[in-house]
């Protein structure tokens, strides 16, 4: 193993194929960057990029690095698949295991696990393959949220009001993945807290423009009227209690190092947990940062605090 006393050369492994690889090719670099300022060596690798070697353990394999900073996002770069392949290497990582990064991918299993064990996310169905429309409409009612059960940035998730809504809406899902989750629509804000070394930061209240009915992925990463709220709006009971909801939410699902977590709240101030975030974006309009400099961490020092966390955990084994 490296000697840990020692800047540890920092592979920033980022694009992939998921349909978040924009996204992701958005982040590397800049994370890449801020590493760089810090005074590390950087080895950037662009998993799958264009003419590259697709077998991602020979990309792995030929570089020369002491700990992946994991700016992938969906697909093999949020649901365990690197971390593992990183695990068998002996490469320490950022972000969460293999196992906590594969439920909080799969939606589905998250919200079956919530249920479980009392946290309180949105009813829902799901379905493998083609859903059944008549028997939506009959366990629940408009309007609803459909998504694919293991995608993010809120790509393939659609808002639902009526029976043709619903069918198109099922038919995009099915274009990103084979299960199919269907959420009682939540009436109300939504939140979302950034946690970084097992300390929840202040929540960032999110208001879409009036034209988006979602914070979806062009509310996301596209428009520039999307309002960010910090303070968040709410009172300081209210958002301690988020703050708690999140933490315990992340840490449920053995998530650790850094994360993010999305909640709703209803028109009677119940919160709703959404989803959990292994592995954020940290583009120019990612919320991680946005958190992060709220309490006077630039990005730089962000980046180079998620990796140094990472790293004292190898001194730590």
């Amino acid at each position: 193993m490296a000697n840990t006393q020692m800047q540890p050369v920092i592979a920033v492994i980022y694009g992939g194929r998921s349909a978040e690889r924009d996204v992701s090719l958005q982040s590397g670099p800049l994370v890449a960057a801020g590493l760089r300022s810090k005074g590390y060596q950087v080895v950037e690798l662009d998993l799958y990029g264009p003419g590259a070697q697709r077998d991602p353990v020979v990309q792995l394999q030929s570089i020369e690095f002491d700990l992946a900073f994991i700016a992938l996002h969906g697909g093999e770069g949020e649901d365990g698949r690197v971390q593992a392949l990183l695990g068998m290497l002996g490469k320490p990582y950022t972000g969460s295991s293999p196992l906590a990064c594969g439920l909080a991918m799969d939606k589905v299993l998250t919200k079956r696990f919530w249920h479980g064990i009392g946290i309180p996310t949105p009813a829902y169905l799901s379905f493998v393959g083609q859903a059944d429309a008549d028997l939506i409409e009959s366990k629940m009612s408009y309007p609803m949220i459909v998504k694919p059960s293991r995608e993010g940035s809120t790509i393939g998730i659609n808002k639902v009001t009526n029976r043709g809504e619903l069918n198109d809406a099922l038919l995009k899902a099915l274009q990103y993945d084979s299960d199919i989750l269907i959420e009682a629509f939540v009436d109300g804000p939504e939140f979302t807290v950034t946690i970084i070394d097992d300390v929840a930061f202040p929540a960032i209240g999110l208001k879409p423009a009036a034209d988006h009915t979602l914070y979806d992925y062009e509310a996301k990463y596209i428009a520039n009227d999307t309002e960010y709220l910090l303070p968040c709006g709410l009172s300081v009971d209210d958002e301690n209690e988020l703050l708690a909801l999140s933490l315990q939410s992340y840490r449920s699902l053995g998530c650790s190092g850094w994360g993010r977590v999305d909640v709703m709240r209803d028109q009677s101030g119940v919160f709703w947990v959404l989803e959990v975030n292994t592995a954020p974006g940290m583009t120019s309009h990612s919320l991680v940062p946005m958190a992060a400099n709220y309490v006077g961490i630039d990005y730089a020092s962000l980046v180079e605090k998620i990796a140094q966390n990472a790293w004292n955990d190898v001194g730590r084994d």
